[in-house]
């Protein structure tokens, strides 16, 4: 998929603010930290149009960004944010709730997780929460560029025998980097698949 335009549309505090085109949906999120942001930057090939912040947790609102006029990415709060209050982390529970099990127009959830790290309980929480609100979620491993080669893949080893002790069949995977644009050609081709899929 090659990106012509990309654009800011809005940000929602709540799933009837959301645009109501009917434009079908990629919806990121991740825990703390992720480089979600950056990768959203590096996908659109825009520098600037996700606002990149040193301190974890700054997304609180859900954020539509028009890709072509024919799609969106979603930009969603993150979870695992330990410096954040009990009733924010609430806030972001609910609207998580309320965007994943109402939004009719959500094609897939990108997952992101730091490939550096083991996946955590929150994560697996959360697909598991994805799975249970039949939302069909690819996991995107982020900060590939930190590691050297050998040691990313013993760790892409490693993280899919930990997704294996919770899942039959694997999601699908994504390796990548926003420094060095790996992977991105990766999730462009598979959403212009996915869309096709969606639209015969």
């Amino acid at each position: 998929m090659k990106i012509i335009n990309s654009v800011f549309e809005k940000s929602s505090k709540t799933i009837s603010q959301c645009p109501n085109n009917n434009l079908p949906e990629f919806a990121l999120v991740g825990r703390s930290n992720v480089g979600k942001s950056s990768l959203i930057n590096t996908l659109l090939n825009n520098k600037s149009i996700a606002k990149i912040s040193s301190k974890p947790g700054k997304t609180l609102l859900i954020n539509h960004f028009r890709i072509n006029d024919i799609l969106y990415i979603v930009d969603l709060p993150g979870y695992g944010y330990a410096s954040i209050s009990k009733k924010i982390k609430e806030d972001i529970r609910a609207m998580h709730k309320s965007y994943f099990k109402s939004r009719k127009e959500l094609l897939y959830t990108l997952l992101l997780i730091d490939i550096r790290h083991e996946i955590q309980k929150n994560d697996i929480e959360f697909m598991e929460f994805l799975n249970n609100n039949f939302c069909p979620f690819v996991i995107i491993f982020t900060k590939s560029d930190k590691l050297k080669i050998n040691q990313l893949n013993d760790q892409v080893k490693d993280l899919k025998k930990q997704l294996s002790d919770y899942w039959e069949d694997l999601p699908k995977i994504f390796i990548t980097s926003s420094k060095t644009k790996n992977g991105v050609e990766e999730i462009h081709s598979f959403i212009e698949s996915s869309l096709k899929e969606y639209t015969t």
